[in-house]
């Protein structure tokens, strides 16, 4: 993927708001309340830079970039 996602808004505060849940699981996180409005706010993100997730397994590769992400970059 040719955009810098862990820069976007959309993606710091979901790094914020995974901190601030105690949740230890990405994938958990991104998949109940708070997790997944935020979650669905950086693919509107993604879908205006260009990114087509419109296929199930781009859409898939997408989250799955996103799970490491937030282990990666928002796990204290």
């Amino acid at each position: 993927m040719d955009w810098e996602f862990t820069e976007d808004g959309a993606f710091l505060a979901l790094c914020d708001a995974f901190r601030e849940s105690g949740e230890s699981s990405a994938m958990e996180f991104l998949a109940n309340g708070e997790g997944a409005f935020h979650f669905q706010e950086l693919t509107q993100n993604a879908a205006g830079e260009g990114i087509d997730l419109s296929d199930s397994d781009a859409m898939d590769e997408f989250q799955q970039e996103i799970i490491e992400a937030i282990e990666n970059f928002c796990i204290n």
